[in-house]
């Protein structure tokens, strides 16, 4: 989209976080029907930049890549409204909660999330190449702040706030989940 995106996503610390997931997520965006015009650029913007700041040692950095995508939206002669709402969805992605009646963060938060339910290899080298982003983190931290990241998933009522995903991911991503946190557990 911009050569600052493009950088951003290039960076060699960058194992799952790069472009292949950007590309992953846009294709996922194709998939959704029943999304005006506005509502598909707003998205495709938040997927595009919702990952833009990526420092593994950093605890803002959903914060800093909604700043940055207000500034090159502005760049872009995209209004306030839309910029403002495009930082909000990406605020999302820090947390995955989002609110009831609130498509368009589920939509988002669904597509961030589609790699826990997809085919257990394809999970695997996901998890490796997260556990490779954090490689600066001891394993014995590691493995506690992972697990308790993952059992945060499994004890929510659902992964997906997005039915659709829901319905198609939720299975698959929670047998992945609970996979991982086993061999976890096995230290």
């Amino acid at each position: 989209m911009t050569p600052g995106l493009e950088a951003a996503y290039a960076e060699p610390h960058r194992r799952y976080h790069g472009r292949a997931h950007i590309d992953a997520c846009l294709a996922l965006l194709d998939q959704v029907d029943g999304l005006s015009g506005a509502d598909r650029r707003l998205l495709t913007w938040a997927i595009w930049w919702h990952d833009a700041v990526y420092d593994p040692k950093a605890p803002d950095n959903e914060a800093r890549s909604a700043e940055m995508a207000r500034r090159d939206l502005a760049g872009l002669g995209v209004g306030p409204a839309e910029r403002e709402e495009v930082a909000r969805l990406i605020g999302l992605t820090a947390g995955h909660a989002v609110a009831a009646g609130d498509r368009l963060g589920a939509i988002l938060v669904s597509i961030d999330l589609a790699i826990l339910g997809a085919t257990a290899s394809a999970y695997d080298a996901y998890a490796r190449d997260v556990r490779a982003e954090y490689a600066h983190v001891p394993e014995a931290a590691w493995r506690t702040g992972r697990a308790r990241v993952l059992k945060a998933f499994l004890d929510a009522p659902a992964i997906y706030a997005d039915p659709g995903f829901a319905g198609r991911l939720e299975a698959q991503a929670r047998a992945n989940v609970e996979r991982e946190l086993a061999g976890l557990a096995q230290a």
